[in-house]
């Protein structure tokens, strides 16, 4: 067992990619990259008129960007720990017993 296990449970790892952080980091970037790509692009005159001469698409997909940019920050920071089930060997492991030098 390693010192990572807490009363003979599985091993602690990253939650990863499934982390909803991840999730709502990528559909709020992705909106926000088409928000900017359809305010540099698509922005009409008649658009700027109704917005009192604003790119309303630019600024909310810069701003979602950046939320996105903040959430994706905050799962780097702070990952989410889970515990694998005890059934479960993690890949790493060589059957021994014994973890990969560096890994807890």
């Amino acid at each position: 067992m390693s010192s990572s296990t807490s009363g003979g449970a599985g091993t602690k790892h990253a939650a990863g990619a499934f982390d909803v952080r991840n999730v709502i980091a990528a559909l709020i970037g992705f909106y926000g990259v088409v928000l900017v790509l359809v305010g540099l692009f698509g922005n009409t005159p008649s658009d700027r008129e109704r917005t009192g001469d604003i790119n309303a698409n630019l600024w909310a997909g810069l701003a979602m960007i950046v939320f996105a940019a903040a959430f994706a920050l905050w799962v780097r920071l702070r990952p989410i720990v889970v515990e694998a089930p005890p059934d479960r060997q993690d890949p790493e492991d060589d059957g021994s017993g014994r973890t990969a030098p560096g890994h807890h």
